[in-house]
């Protein structure tokens, strides 16, 4: 994520990171004269932060009422998943004749860093961290934009699938993680295609064996 200039930037910056990690839980109210007391800035500043986290889907703005961190119900959740299902595959197509090889070689040391991660919060980060590499050779910032926009709005809801993931659920993951990179290594578009949409939507499916979820976020 490109960050943005000045005071509004240094605090969409900040608050960005929060919310992504699970400080400010789904649906959470964001007061912005505590925010303005916590950044040590004025409210002007505070709000046009809202408003550039309100177009990133990570924030909820309600005209005279406030703002709130976005939160989705168990179907929006897989409508979004269904989404991601058909977007990211394409946007991987479009990426990976402009992955270079100092990007390539990065691959594989991230799987296996995720693989070793005990930690859910680094685990998530690396995990964004290799599927972005992985969209990183695409031109189009239109898909590229969309796709980060539903990563922000799902957040929240990885970080739930990974604390629900058992032993073999956890293998799964790691392998198609493996699979996907040994995929775009060997310039395999059809290939890496298949692995990632199988990769998004067992997500999905998972997370809707567990509507519980959805009422603790």
């Amino acid at each position: 994520m490109e960050k943005t200039a000045g005071s509004a930037g240094r605090i969409a910056d900040a608050l960005r990171a929060d919310i992504l990690s699970g400080a400010f839980a789904p649906g959470e109210r964001i007061r912005q004269e505590v925010l303005a007391e916590r950044y040590g800035a004025s409210r002007l500043p505070v709000r046009d932060a809202l408003r550039a986290l309100e177009a990133e889907g990570l924030v909820i703005m309600v005209p005279n009422t406030g703002a709130w961190v976005a939160k989705l119900s168990l179907e929006e959740c897989q409508e979004v998943y269904q989404v991601r299902e058909r977007v990211e595959p394409l946007l991987l197509r479009m990426s990976m004749p402009g992955l270079d090889a100092e990007t390539r070689d990065r691959l594989l040391p991230l799987v296996e860093a995720m693989r070793q991660e005990p930690q859910v919060e680094e685990f998530l980060r690396l995990d964004r961290e290799f599927h972005m590499l992985t969209y990183s050779g695409a031109e189009s910032t239109i898909l590229g934009d969309l796709v980060e926009r539903l990563w922000n709005t799902t957040q929240h809801y990885r970080r739930a699938f990974t604390l629900l993931g058992t032993e073999r659920t956890s293998r799964t993951v790691h392998l198609e993680h493996e699979m996907l990179a040994l995929a775009i290594l060997r310039d395999d578009p059809d290939g890496a295609e298949r692995v990632l949409l199988g990769h998004i939507s067992s997500t999905r499916l998972e997370l809707s064996r567990h509507p519980e979820v959805f009422h603790r976020l």
